[in-house]
């Protein structure tokens, strides 16, 4: 079984050290650099040349996103993103991660993660261009089957949803059910969606066209390019210059709503 060379990026020692000890167990994994911080990360995989990078969002300096942008196409390695915070995963779907692993880590999730990284080098050499190794997995979000317990969702499923005022929103190997009327306001990033809901962030795969489709056009507006608000959670509209607002919402958000 081939094994993917490995190096890890934390700043801190108890994370990489129960990552290690998860990757350890792994027969997919060579681990061959644990890395500190960005800089550390860079130079690593200029040195070393990894086929993957588990690399942490949110630390001091260079983040994790920072070293992404830093680093050529051409020495890229696949990457899985790890961080406490839900809210980065959207930036790792817009960064073409493999995969993205909240914090504290399942060693399940983590063993998913990596099966998903071999079978992007397996298709990739199946090709016949073998594009390069730093794209994403289509269906990152996808639900996985747990014998059987858990269906997936049919186009009948959501349109019975939509008569109820709910969205289904899958989240590894589970399905969320979000009241629409709950929902504050919606960011998109390409053709996923950021839904804040009562001070949670839920993602889905979707394009706003669509998910706009689904929601009151009385009572969701679109404010922004990529922003949609809940007309009830507005609380306060303050205006600036050249025609913009800034809306106050009842969680504590504030978006501003562009001059179109």
């Amino acid at each position: 079984m081939r094994k993917l060379r490995t190096i890890l990026v934390d700043d801190e020692p108890l994370a990489r050290r129960l990552i290690r000890s998860m990757l350890s167990d792994l027969e997919g994994i060579e681990l061959i650099a644990e890395c500190r911080n960005g800089r550390e990360a860079i130079a690593a995989v200029h040195g070393l040349s990894p086929d993957l990078m588990i690399l942490d969002v949110k630390m001091p300096g260079l983040t994790g996103f920072d070293v992404v942008r830093e680093l050529q196409s051409d020495v890229m390695p696949m990457v899985i993103f790890s961080t406490a915070y839900q809210r980065y995963a959207i930036d790792a779907f817009d960064l073409h991660a493999v995969d993205y692993l909240l914090k504290p880590i399942a060693e399940s999730r983590l063993q998913r993660a990596v099966a998903r990284a071999l079978q992007r080098v397996e298709d990739a050499e199946e090709s016949e261009n073998k594009q390069p190794l730093v794209g994403a997995i289509d269906e990152i979000a996808r639900k996985v089957a747990d014998r059987g317990d858990t269906r997936s969702f049919s186009p009948a499923d959501e349109k019975s949803l939509a008569g109820n005022r709910k969205l289904a929103i899958k989240d590894n190997d589970s399905t969320v059910l979000v009241c629409i009327d709950d929902i504050d306001w919606i960011d998109a990033a390409g053709d996923y969606m950021c839904v804040h809901v009562e001070g949670q962030t839920h993602i889905m795969r979707s394009t706003l066209k669509s998910l706009m489709e689904r929601l009151d056009p009385e009572k969701f507006k679109r404010i922004h390019r990529s922003t949609v608000v809940n007309l009830d959670r507005i609380i306060k509209a303050t205006p600036l210059q050249k025609g913009e607002y800034i809306l106050d919402l009842d969680c504590g958000e504030k978006l501003k709503v562009s001059r179109n």
